[in-house]
C-alpha cells in the first residue's frame, strides 16, 4: 500500500471512533523538538490528516493533551520523557529517537523510531526479560497488518529481533 492508501484506509477504519480532530503542524513540531528528531513522514500525515491520537491497532497516543484517554500519560511528550528518563538498571531507558506510540496495557507498548525514515516499530514488553527490542516491522507494514488483520494488539513475539544473548530469543519473521 502507498502512504496515500494507508492514510485513507486508516481514516475509513476509524471513522466510527470518537477521535480528537487532527493535530496542528505546531503540535508535530513540539513533539519533534522534544524528541530531537523529525517524525516519520507517514506518522506525521496520520496525525495531521486523520486525528490527534486514537487511531491504530489499539489507540495511538495524542501529541497533545486532548482530554481523551489513550494512555496513563496525557500525551506523547510526557510518555517520551518517562521512557527516556528510566534509570533502573534492569530496565534501560529507550534509545535516542525511540518514542512511545501505543499503550497496549499489561506493561506492553508499541514504540516508533523517529531516527529511521520508515519509522521502525519497537516492542516494549516488561513481561519479556529483554524488555525493549526492535521488530521486523516498519510503520507502514505494521499499519497494513492491522488493516489486513494479521497485526494484533500484541504481544509481538514473532516480530521481535532479540539480541544474541537474550534468553527469550526466538526466530523472528518478516511480514
Amino acid at each position: 500500500m502507498t502512504d496515500d492508501e494507508i492514510v485513507e484506509a486508516v481514516r475509513t477504519r476509524v471513522a466510527d471512533r470518537d477521535l480528537p480532530p487532527p493535530a496542528t503542524p505546531e503540535d508535530v513540531t513540539a513533539v519533534e523538538r522534544a524528541v530531537g528528531r523529525p517524525m516519520p513522514q507517514l506518522l506525521r500525515r496520520l496525525y495531521l490528516e486523520v486525528a490527534n491520537g486514537g487511531f491504530g491497532v489499539w489507540e495511538c497516543l495524542s501529541l497533545t493533551d486532548t482530554g481523551n484517554w489513550f494512555s496513563e500519560e496525557r500525551d506523547m511528550i510526557e510518555a517520551h520523557r518517562l521512557f527516556s528518563a528510566m534509570d533502573d538498571s534492569d530496565i534501560p531507558a529507550t534509545p535516542e529517537g525511540v518514542v512511545p506510540l501505543m499503550d497496549r496495557g499489561c506493561c506492553m507498548w508499541t514504540m516508533i523510531d523517529f531516527s529511521t525514515p520508515e519509522g521502525r516499530v519497537w516492542d516494549w514488553d516488561a513481561n519479556d526479560c529483554c524488555v525493549l527490542v526492535p521488530t521486523t516491522l516498519a510503520l507502514a507494514r505494521w499499519l497494513t497488518g492491522w488493516l489486513e488483520g494479521w497485526t494484533v494488539p500484541g504481544p509481538y513475539s514473532r516480530f521481535r529481533i532479540h539480541a544474541d544473548g537474550c534468553p527469550d530469543r526466538q526466530p523472528s519473521v518478516s511480514s
